[in-house]
């Protein structure tokens, strides 16, 4: 997956202030071992308390870990990626793509709405 270029920035200076763990791993304790399973729960749950609002904090948006990489992978098919370019570059197959990845990412209703009210208008530019 593609890295934004300030997420690489502060990823590099994450990686210049404190290397990696001895397997190559990113992020470790102080004493080297993996993080819990619990512990980015934990950090994913007060992340969305501050960056989402009240509403979106009760939904399933961003719930878990692995919602994250839903995210991307949504934006991208909602932003018109041709599928097959998609699959690639989310290391997954066409089926698995639309099957699992294929989701709203939040707010998408009112531009899908939009989009199908040009299209029985007639209007193929909208």
């Amino acid at each position: 997956m593609p890295i934004p270029p300030d997420l690489l920035t502060i990823v590099g200076e994450h990686l210049a202030e404190f290397g990696t763990a001895p397997d190559g791993r990113l992020f470790r304790t102080r004493g080297n071992q993996s993080i819990p399973a619990s512990s980015y729960g934990d950090t994913l749950a007060a992340a969305r308390t501050l960056g989402l609002t009240p509403a979106q904090v009760l939904s399933p948006l961003a719930d878990r870990p692995y919602a994250l990489r839903h995210a991307p992978v949504s934006l991208w098919l909602n932003a018109g990626v041709p599928v097959t370019e998609l699959a690639e570059r989310a290391g997954r197959g066409v089926d698995v793509l639309l099957r699992v990845y294929a989701k709203c990412i939040d707010g998408d209703q009112q531009r899908s709405n939009r989009r199908i009210d040009a299209a029985v208008r007639g209007d193929h530019d909208a």
